[in-house]
């Protein structure tokens, strides 16, 4: 069986040595990357020709990739690397790697056009200046032939191992059957459209019910098209631990007791993941970086032979051969099978599952649980601040030639502060003046770390990698994003780059993938999702019919009531005595949702003083995960009272309460986010491009929050429960559109209303 492999994953198997190093840090960016590529491939003659496709077998392994340039003028072959800051301080192994892929390019290149030589180089562009360093050679074909079989025979038995692991596992999922006697109601729809999308290649929005298990519901499907569709990976995504955890456990269910061979493989956040926060990530501070490419090969064979590679089992194995646990984790996401993780591993500007899938020409499915919090989760992935106080305090600390470059910041921002007097102020563009300083101070940072290599101190760190935040984001603004200066007191002011819409960054992900299904139970309306997220037009949409009845779920609109911010003060008593005329008509475990904390803190008062001794606890400003879990332990079988809860926090979503650990829900206020100056210059945004700024902005925002917070009540067919939808608006048509299809609202069913 022929395995198929990238002559770079080819290289940094083979060819990596020594110590994790990554002191050659701040690299240029993919964006700046792509861009210096052209730059350099726009300097050559007419006949050069870009990315030239190469490919070649040895014995079972087919080796594949494309050389950055030829130029047959000179029968000359490029490898462009790009970098920032002096040439001399990339590391051998560096450049040792890079040799490694021309050379693979030059052997590739000799065998299609039959040539007995060939020239070779690398081309070093530097990003700041744009000056090239280049290092050239010439190879004879017999010459690179051998170095190819070399590096081929260096792989070949983990190409084997692979190959069987893949036929294996294909052979495998082929049989795959559902681990549970049948599907719940709506699971199998949801099902049936997940592996749909994969068999025809299109991207899924999936509206589908709270409690009918989404998440082996759509992993099942995906698994059984793996093998048909040849896909090499599946990605799932998770906004949160939970949704994660659930993953790993659904995968586990559905291979494990048919004993098929499925890698699968859990991602953490680098600062969860290491072992000592207190040292560099190089070999000379951090033991686990020492000798790391040496000891990786036992490392990564012995995880390899771990089913689930969850945080735990992941660190086991590192720590057993002593590498760091988040690199050898990186590692690992070439070589499983399905790798969860959080959605900024593949949407994020620098995703690594992304950039993997992009450099190995991979075919995944990527699934997207709670995908309603896809469209602020990327708004915040392409966003960037600038905080005042915070260059203030970098300068005060900084060496005396960084100090200089931080000054000339300054007296930019001041031109910039000078020009937007009010206290809130929309620019018309990112400032150049102030670009070029923050350009020139990033530039300095990064020549006095080649110079005197080591951690900066902590807030010119900080500041320095805001900056260079901010500056990706500032190469491609556009319309979809605002850049905005807020004042911060007498002296400072914040900058910003705030996207507004993620669309223009994340259709390329979309596009890369083979299949992307993004499912919630709160995907309404279709079209707001497909817009801001730039989804294919030829999206399908599915939207699971509920297999819960109106008899299950009373839901009540107190419309007597309003939660607007004027109207609050003559809210409290009336929510509180609502709240507990309620409990006293049916004693049990509830929570209820306010807007704010403060808001939430008014109302329990007014409730204990109206009633004393009435049972309730409340979610705390910033909890820690234990005392989150104390919240949620409240919440027991024949359990009394209430908990209090800011609608879209920690309890809003992705808690599961069956049966009668949770009988039912108050929900004070619509969700919309707040009238403030951003949102109000994001809504004039959304109605000049979508003609929808009201909605697009606050309305569908916060009925999501809304029928998230409703959805805890409902879990299982055998449930019965109340909610309480208390604001006078939760009556008006719009409002009531955009309630679940299967709630009867004061005895009307919503389609009816």
């Amino acid at each position: 069986m022929k395995y198929s492999v990238a002559v770079r994953a080819l290289c940094e198997f083979t060819a990596k040595q020594g110590d994790l190093d990554l002191r050659f840090t701040p690299s240029p960016t993919a964006q700046e990357g792509i861009a210096g590529h052209t730059v350099v491939q726009g300097r050559r003659g007419g006949n050069y020709r870009t990315e030239v496709s190469l490919s070649g077998d040895w014995g079972d392994l087919h080796v594949r990739g494309r050389a950055d340039g030829y130029d047959p003028d000179e029968n000359l072959v490029e490898e462009i690397k790009t970098h920032r800051g002096k040439f001399s301080s990339i590391p051998d192994n560096h450049r040792h790697l890079h040799w490694a892929q021309v050379r693979v390019y030059g052997h590739l290149l000799c065998r299609q056009l039959g040539l007995a030589q060939v020239n070779l180089a690398l081309v070093y562009y530097d990003i700041g200046s744009g000056i090239e360093t280049v290092l050239r050679e010439s190879r004879d074909a017999a010459d690179l032939a051998l170095l190819f079989a070399q590096l081929c025979e260096g792989f070949s038995s983990w190409a084997e191992q692979e190959a069987a692991h893949r036929a294996a596992r294909d052979a495998g999922l082929g049989t795959l059957r559902f681990p549970h006697a049948d599907f719940r109601p709506g699971q199998r729809e949801l099902a049936e459209n997940v592996y749909r999308a994969n068999a025809s290649g299109r991207c899924l929005l999936a509206q589908a019910p709270t409690g009918i298990g989404k998440t082996i519901g759509s992993l099942f499907p995906v698994l059984k098209a793996m093998p048909q569709q040849s896909l090499d990976k599946v990605f799932f995504l998770a906004a949160k631990t939970p949704g994660r955890r659930l993953a790993l456990d659904a995968t586990a269910s559905l291979t494990s007791r048919a004993g098929i061979p499925l890698r699968v493989l859990e991602l953490t956040a680098r600062d969860k993941a290491c072992e000592h926060p207190d040292k560099a990530c190089q070999g000379d501070a951090c033991p686990l970086a020492k000798g790391f490419y040496d000891r990786l090969p036992a490392a990564r064979s012995a995880a390899a032979h771990v089913p689930v590679l969850d945080r735990e089992a992941l660190r086991e194995v590192a720590l057993a051969h002593d590498v760091c646990p988040y690199y050898l984790g990186s590692e690992m996401a070439r070589w499983a099978d399905v790798v969860v993780g959080d959605y900024n591993y593949y949407f994020d500007g620098g995703a690594m599952l992304y950039a993997l899938t992009l450099n190995n020409g991979w075919r995944t499915s990527v699934l997207v649980d709670e995908a309603h919090n896809m469209v602020s989760r990327a708004r915040s992935m392409y966003s960037a601040e600038l905080d005042r106080a915070n260059l203030r305090i970098a300068r005060a600390n900084a060496p005396e030639i960084v100090r200089k470059a931080l000054e000339r910041v300054g007296r930019a921002w001041t031109g910039v502060d000078k020009e937007a007097p009010a206290p809130y102020q929309v620019l018309h563009e990112v400032p150049p003046k102030l670009i070029d300083a923050l350009q020139n101070a990033t530039s300095t940072v990064n020549d006095f770390l080649l110079d005197a290599p080591g951690p900066l101190e902590p807030d010119l760190q900080r500041f320095h990698f805001d900056a260079l935040g901010f500056l990706r984001l500032a190469e491609s603004f556009g319309e979809h994003s605002l850049c905005d200066l807020a004042r911060a007191g007498v002296r400072d002011s914040i900058i910003s780059i705030r996207n507004v819409v993620p669309a223009p960054f994340l259709k390329p992900r979309f596009a890369m993938a083979h299949s992307v299904t993004l499912f919630s139970a709160t995907l309404s309306p279709w079209y707001y999702f497909c817009d801001l997220l730039g989804m294919p037009a030829d999206t399908a949409w599915a939207d699971v019919a509920s297999p819960f009845t109106a008899c299950q779920l009373e839901v009540h609109i107190a419309g007597g009531i309003s939660t607007r911010y004027q109207h609050r003060a003559a809210s409290l008593a009336p929510i509180a005595d609502l709240i507990a005329r309620q409990y006293a008509s049916r004693e049990g475990n509830y929570l209820a949702f306010f807007s704010s904390f403060d808001y939430m803190e008014q109302v329990l008062a007014q409730l204990e003083q109206r009633h004393p001794g009435f049972p309730a606890w409340r979610q705390e400003r910033r909890m820690s995960e234990p005392e989150r879990a104390a919240f949620l332990e409240r919440f027991t079988l024949g359990g009394r009272g209430v908990g209090f809860a800011v609608l879209g926090g920690s309890f809003g979503e992705g808690i599961d309460l069956p049966g009668d650990r949770l009988i039912g829900a108050f929900v004070a206020t619509l969700g919309l986010p707040q009238v403030n100056p951003v949102n109000e210059q994001l809504r004039e945004r959304m109605g000049a491009m979508f003609g929808a700024g009201y909605d697009y902005t606050y309305l569908y925002p916060g009925m999501q929050k809304v029928v998230q917070a409703a959805g805890r009540v409902i879990r299982t067919e055998q449930d019965r429960g109340v909610v309480w939808l208390i604001d006078d608006r939760f009556g008006k048509p719009d409002v009531r559109a955009l309630l679940p299809a299967w709630w009867d609202v004061d005895g009307r069913t919503n389609a009816q209303a």
